[in-house]
């Protein structure tokens, strides 16, 4: 990867998720900021505060309460702009049913769809795609 990215953002309801995959993050020395957002509608409350940091990567769980990762991106897609930046969205879930995988496929903003846990090849794939 050519250069480390400003913020990723993590929207996921587990901490134990959160946990393992900040340091999954971290240990790659790829990015200056790790924000985590437990629900979908916390995560829009997020990219929608006129000083946030706005994330180049965010990974998205679908099972959540509140607002649900299809919901988030229901929501998203509203988004000024500048909120929106150009993001690059990773479904990573623990779904394996292949219908979460179609149907994230047809949706414009999702770049690409993972299972947990996100690994260090997972990750190194995903920035040499979207950030080399």
């Amino acid at each position: 990867m050519s250069r480390k990215l400003n913020c990723i953002l993590l929207v996921d309801d587990n901490d134990a998720d959160n946990f393992f995959h900040k340091l999954v993050i971290s240990e790659l020395h790829v990015v200056d900021n790790i924000q985590v957002a437990e629900t979908g509608l916390e995560a829009i409350n997020y990219l929608k505060k006129e000083n946030a940091i706005i994330p180049q990567l965010i990974f998205l769980d679908i099972n959540m309460p509140r607002m649900n990762g299809w919901e988030f991106l229901e929501e998203y897609k509203d988004l000024a702009p500048e909120q929106k930046a150009e993001i690059v969205i990773i479904m990573l879930t623990t779904s394996v049913n292949p219908e979460d995988k179609e149907h994230a496929e047809k949706i414009k903003e999702v770049n690409g769809f993972e299972t947990k846990p996100l690994t260090t090849e997972k990750l190194n794939g995903i920035l040499a795609q979207y950030f080399s």
